[in-house]
């Protein structure tokens, strides 16, 4: 049995058990073959059109993971498109290579860069699988690339990977590698736009200011999010001065953005008369929670907030295109215990969602005497005169 025949016959085998029970034997790499029965399972739930490729070859377990997602690819793809279809790509860290295959569509010819050969064996073998005829492998340097090369990009896209090997918490631009700060300015004068993929957990706000300081423009900020959890953060920087800074926020198939050149943090906050029904509560997605443009949300929409720290949004009248999740109010209560039995008597299981409240969820729901399930929904908050409520709500 050949190794790709070995591949094919434990295609949806356990990894963990197949590694225990496979015998080696000379005519099958098994660490290969592992990696790549791994790797596939991998995609069908990340990258569901590269495991529909036949001959698609797939790196250890850590590139695989660390990859964006199907999903966040085609979005970035989007917004290449839109700063300039044709032209020329340039991916200064190209790593397994997703982003690069969705972007390189967009353009006449599309150059990765990266450091590791064997990543770069890799992607070159996958590219030409995938159809990529306009793609150009380098293995090298992606900032020395760029500084050597004759005329201009019309985009580079830079991924950097953190400093920690432990994949702990980023602050700043500068604790990635490569550090985009110090040759920001050199990677604009060979491209018209720079579009820089950060953690999602960087604060966009200092990355923003980072980037400013050094006389560049950041003119675009997106926060992307995918089954409710922030994947990443991207910054388009532009060169020359800039008026106007847009916020996106992206939510699966979700996106609304937003002027925040002039934003400030300043958001109404709801009275008491404002939370009694019939009303309708309000809680941001992942994305929007991130970008926290609280005042911006509440003019939009035409809603307040419960309280500065809650997030949570109430109006009289349903808002259908809200980011996030509806509810409609059908009871409030305080902590009171006669209160509590008031409302809440007969129910038997809820729902519990709590944001700025002095219990956690579990607590609450022993507090409360509440399985979890059901149609019913309690959103436990605080007041901006610092009340502990319950909102008793349905999905609208």
């Amino acid at each position: 049995m050949t190794t790709d025949e070995f591949i094919s016959l434990h295609a949806d085998d356990d990894v963990r058990r197949l590694a225990l029970k496979a015998r080696p034997t000379d005519d099958i790499d098994m660490p290969y073959a592992l990696d790549q029965i791994a790797g596939r399972q991998t995609a069908r739930r990340k990258l569901p059109s590269w495991a529909a490729t036949d001959g698609i070859i797939y790196p250890p377990h850590l590139s695989l993971e660390q990859c964006s997602g199907e999903a966040a690819a085609r979005y970035k793809a989007s917004v290449a498109a839109r700063l300039g279809r044709g032209g020329l790509l340039v991916d200064i860290t190209g790593g397994f290579g997703v982003d690069f295959s969705y972007m390189a569509r967009e353009f006449d010819r599309a150059v990765y860069v990266e450091r590791q050969e064997h990543l770069c064996r890799i992607a070159e073998a996958n590219f030409r699988r995938l159809g990529l005829a306009q793609a150009v492998t380098v293995c090298g340097d992606g900032p020395q690339h760029v500084a050597a090369m004759d005329g201009r990009a019309t985009l580079i896209y830079a991924d950097p990977a953190r400093r920690d090997g432990h994949g702990g918490r980023t602050f700043a631009i500068s604790d990635c590698t490569p550090d985009i700060i110090p040759i920001v300015s050199m990677l604009l004068d060979h491209s018209r736009h720079v579009m820089l993929k950060l953690s999602p957990m960087l604060d966009w706000r200092k990355a923003v200011d980072d980037i400013r300081r050094t006389g560049e423009t950041v003119s675009e900020v997106h926060i992307v999010a995918t089954a409710g959890e922030c994947k990443e953060l991207l910054l388009v920087i532009s060169r020359g001065t800039a008026d106007r800074l847009r916020m996106y926020c992206v939510n699966d198939d979700t996106v609304v953005d937003y002027d925040i050149s002039s934003a400030t943090d300043s958001c109404p906050t709801a009275a008491d008369g404002d939370i009694v029904p019939p009303c309708f509560v309000y809680e941001p997605n992942a994305a929007v929670m991130k970008a926290g443009c609280f005042g911006l949300v509440a003019t939009r929409y035409g809603m307040r907030q419960i309280s500065r720290d809650s997030h949570l949004f109430v109006s009289r009248d349903l808002v259908g295109d809200f980011p996030g999740r509806r509810f409609e109010v059908t009871a409030v209560t305080s902590m009171n215990k006669r209160e509590l039995r008031q409302t809440l008597g007969g129910l038997t299981k809820a729902n519990i969602t709590v944001r700025n409240f002095p219990m956690t969820t579990d607590t609450l729901r022993r507090r409360l005497k509440l399985s979890d399930g059901g149609d019913i929904y309690i959103m436990a908050t605080t007041t901006a005169a610092g009340d502990h409520i319950l909102l008793v709500c349905n999905k609208a």
